[in-house]
């Protein structure tokens, strides 16, 4: 388990290397290596073949064929390849004891909006198709927006609803106008201004920043599940993840925050000792939905 000081000091040292536009290269690689390191134990991977891009089913002993979880990584939209997406997706499989879907989606800039938001909607459909009958989402960063993006598809296409989401640290609107983006920049040891309006250019692709699809704090969000986030005191997003508490309750949502003082950007992939009880929190709220709902 880790301590938040020592975890913080090593981002700091970092920053300067992946959070400009030129690290691209750099950052892809770091984000699968972070994978490989996070990973589950005790989890088997079984690769399942999609048309574009890689995806698997973490699967821990005694997971049932009735119920899945879909977990969307981040990364930006631009970085995160199958490695990124096993690691923290078989950590939730693990603590939930839940066969978890982990698609690594296309990125951008080669790859812009909507190919991220395509890709998961393919593997949702693959999910539904396998047989799972209640279906619940996680993602942290660009794939807890994405999560809700998806959410917002499904209900464009009367395709059914997942019966819960996890959002860790949502990026929810891509045109940078929460607060805290430039409020916290003092104190975020990971996340950088200059590096966010790249990736959002980056995914956007010359469209409208404010489509729910890109942005999904802006869509209507009467019809997400029961949502959970998290996020840190520090990080730039914070402010995606309050106003998205605050829409979601004003939309008739049920909807809990815990914003944990002193975190930064995506804190719970990092096990940390300090805060050893919120990724069993997140296990029960997952559990709870999908078992017990």
């Amino acid at each position: 388990m880790r301590k938040e000081k020592w975890v913080r000091a090593e981002l700091k040292l970092v920053k300067p290397l992946l959070t400009k536009p030129a690290a691209l290269g750099l950052n892809r690689q770091t984000q699968e290596l972070a994978g490989k390191l996070i990973a589950g134990s005790d989890v088997v991977f079984e690769d399942v073949p999609m048309a574009g891009f890689e995806a698997g089913f973490a699967r821990p002993p005694g997971a049932d064929d009735k119920h899945a979880i879909l977990y969307l990584h981040g990364g930006g939209y631009t970085a995160g390849g199958i490695a990124h997406a096993k690691g923290f997706g078989s950590v939730i499989a693990e603590r939930t004891g839940t066969a978890t879907f982990c698609p690594a989606y296309r990125l951008a800039p080669e790859y812009p909006y909507p190919a991220a938001l395509d890709d998961a909607l393919a593997a949702y459909r693959y999910v539904l198709k396998a047989g799972y009958e209640r279906i619940f989402f996680c993602g942290e960063s660009a794939g807890g927006g994405l999560s809700l993006a998806l959410c917002h598809r499904l209900h464009t296409l009367g395709l059914p609803q997942p019966v819960g989401l996890v959002a860790v640290s949502p990026w929810t609107d891509l045109t940078l106008s929460g607060e805290s983006v430039l409020g916290n920049s003092a104190v975020d040891p990971s996340l950088s201004y200059e590096q966010l309006a790249f990736d959002a250019d980056c995914y956007a692709g010359g469209q409208d920043l404010r489509l729910p699809e890109i942005s999904p704090l802006f869509g209507d969000l009467s019809h997400i599940p029961d949502t959970l986030i998290f996020a840190g005191s520090d990080e730039l997003l914070l402010s995606d993840s309050t106003r998205l508490h605050e829409a979601l309750l004003a939309a008739g949502v049920h909807s809990e925050l815990i914003a944990a003082e002193g975190m930064w950007h995506v804190y719970l992939m990092y096990d940390l000792a300090e805060r050893q009880e919120d990724l069993p929190l997140a296990a029960r709220f997952i559990t709870e939905r999908l078992y017990h709902g």
